[in-house]
C-alpha cells in the first residue's frame, strides 16, 4: 500500500494500492466494473467488455475510502513505435472516478501513482483521451504525429485517434511528437 500523497486530503479510511490483475479479489473485480461502467455510462459507447479487456493483465491503481473503491486506473504493457523505433511503454487504461465523488483529486491520486509505474518500469506511458487539460497539468503531453495500428503484414492508418492520443515522457530520449506513431493491433479500440 502506497501512502497517500500530501495534496489529497481523503479520509482517515482512505488507502491507495497498486496490485497487478491477478491480485484482485472476485468482490473488487465487480466492484470494479461496475464503478467502470457507471463512470462511462455518459459517453457515447460507453464502458464495453473490449475497454475491460484491454484493462486488466497489468498493474491496476486503487483508491478506496471508507472501504469502497472511489477511483481507478491501469497500466499495461503495450509495444509502440515512434517513427519505426520499438519503445516498451505503459498504456493507461480505465481511468475513472465514482460518479458522484468527481472532482475531488480522486483521478489525479490515481494517475500521479499511475506515472510513478510508467516512470519506474517504461520508456514511455501513452494514453488515449479527450480530457487533456486533466493528464496535461499531471505532465503528459499531446502527440501531433499521425497514428496507425500494425496488423500482420501492414500498417494501417488510424485518423479517428490523431489528436486523441497522450504521451509521458519517462527518459530524456528525444521524441518528435509530429512522428508517426503506432499500437500493436487488439480487439476493440486500438488505440
Amino acid at each position: 500500500m502506497s501512502p497517500l500523497p500530501p495534496m489529497w486530503s481523503g479520509s482517515r479510511g482512505s488507502s491507495l494500492r497498486r496490485l497487478p490483475t491477478a491480485a484482485l479479489t472476485s468482490d473488487e473485480i465487480a466492484s470494479l466494473r461496475k464503478l467502470l461502467w457507471a463512470a462511462f455510462a455518459d459517453d457515447d459507447d460507453g464502458f464495453t467488455e473490449p475497454d475491460w479487456e484491454h484493462a486488466v493483465g497489468g498493474a491496476h491503481v486503487v483508491l478506496e475510502d471508507a472501504g469502497e473503491i472511489v477511483a481507478h486506473a491501469s497500466v499495461v504493457e503495450r509495444l509502440l513505435e515512434i517513427d519505426g523505433r520499438p519503445m516498451r511503454t505503459g498504456y493507461v487504461e480505465a481511468v475513472a472516478t465514482r460518479p458522484g465523488r468527481e472532482r475531488r483529486g480522486h483521478g489525479s491520486v490515481v494517475m500521479r501513482e499511475a506515472n510513478e509505474i510508467i516512470r519506474a518500469e517504461y520508456a514511455l506511458g501513452a494514453l488515449g483521451t479527450g480530457a487533456f487539460a486533466f493528464y496535461e497539468r499531471l505532465g503528459w503531453e499531446r502527440w501531433r504525429g499521425p497514428s496507425f495500428v500494425r496488423t500482420p503484414g501492414s500498417l494501417v492508418r488510424t485518423e479517428e485517434d490523431d489528436g486523441f492520443l497522450m504521451i509521458l515522457r519517462t527518459t530524456a530520449v528525444p521524441l518528435d511528437l509530429d512522428a508517426p506513431i503506432s499500437c500493436d493491433w487488439r480487439p476493440g479500440d486500438v488505440w
